[in-house]
């Protein structure tokens, strides 16, 4: 384990001495929520491995049941947070921000951590369309969730790059919600009138694989550098509550980021066996050997994303800076 990580559990080991005594039983099932995707690779390890629940045993809180669901969008996914059938969710940047503004003052969402920084590309069959601007009403492209998720945000970034201020809405009726299995079968089917993609590592490399698909779109040109893909997040009621699981759940993860950025083909392995993905070991080695792809819990450029969205009004209070969207356990990291 490197240092880092061997002094956050040692922080951490303080944390669990201060507070059996002074907090009520914690929850004895710990629901966790992934997408789909190459990109969710450290919470597949924390769960094939048993990653939680060795640390939470660890801390003297044993017996910690740990379940794993998967949601096509992060819409849905802060739904069921907010109706308590979720404990810790996981997704792209935009819909994090939209909840942590709703929830000021409520339920106070926060990010755990950031997973990674990744590029996203929007992937096209139609040979027509060379850059945003050639889209037209015959097409289609599909994304997680319309308007809310990370693909979403981004594509209004881009078309108001494209089409000017205030047109950053140009594109929207374009696009539709699908899961990124459904929209990349619906890409590569040929028949479908879904013709684009904007998705996410290993979807996007699999359809540049294919005959006549080719990149549009590459979100670290819209952001201008690397960014955060995807972020984790909870209520603030939820840490106040199992300090000690939450204390397991951020061990784990360090622990499962350490051991991908060790051991490329290992961690290449592990998701091909874990995803059933049909690609090659050698396959995964490109992805995550992309110097653009980082698997880390610092954030990056998360603030253009939160600035974009406040000038236009998805969200309707700001954070003054990117720590006050996260919990303190990642705040003295070098994030932006």
């Amino acid at each position: 384990m490197q240092l880092k990580s061997i002094l956050a559990c040692a922080a951490s080991a303080v944390l669990f001495g201060t507070t059996l005594t002074t907090h009520a039983a914690e929850v004895k099932e710990l629901k966790i929520a992934e997408q789909y995707g190459i990109s969710y690779l450290p919470l597949m390890i924390m769960e094939d491995q048993h990653l939680v629940e060795k640390y939470s045993s660890e801390a003297g809180a044993g017996g910690l049941k740990v379940t794993w669901a998967k949601f096509a969008g992060g819409n849905v996914m802060n739904d069921a947070l907010l109706s308590d059938s979720l404990h810790i969710a996981a997704g792209g940047v935009a819909p994090l921000v939209t909840l942590w503004a709703k929830t000021r003052g409520n339920y106070d969402v926060k990010a755990v951590a950031a997973l990674n920084s990744m590029p996203l590309f929007l992937n096209t069959r139609n040979p027509n369309v060379k850059t945003i601007k050639d889209f037209t009403d015959k097409d289609k492209i599909a994304l997680p969730a319309v308007k809310v998720s990370i693909q979403a945000v981004t594509l209004q970034m881009a078309a108001e790059k494209a089409f000017g201020p205030g047109q950053q809405n140009r594109l929207d009726r374009l696009t539709v919600s699908m899961s990124h299995p459904d929209g990349q079968a619906a890409l590569l089917s040929g028949t479908s009138e879904v013709d684009a993609h904007f998705s996410s590592p290993p979807f996007q490399y699999q359809q540049l694989e294919k005959p006549g698909i080719h990149t549009v779109l590459n979100s670290y040109e819209v952001l201008g550098g690397p960014a955060t893909f995807n972020l984790i997040w909870t209520t603030t009621k939820f840490r106040k509550e199992n300090p000690r699981v939450y204390a397991a759940f951020t061990m784990a993860l360090d622990d499962a980021i350490a051991m991908i950025n060790k051991d490329k083909r290992w961690a290449a392995e592990t998701y091909l066996r874990i995803s059933k993905d049909k690609d090659t070991v050698e396959d995964i080695m490109k992805m995550l050997d992309d110097p653009q792809v980082k698997f880390t819990t610092t954030p990056q450029n998360v603030m253009k994303y939160v600035d974009f969205m406040h000038k236009t009004g998805s969200i309707k209070v700001k954070p003054a800076s990117w720590k006050d969207l996260f919990f303190d356990n990642v705040q003295n990291l070098p994030g932006s």
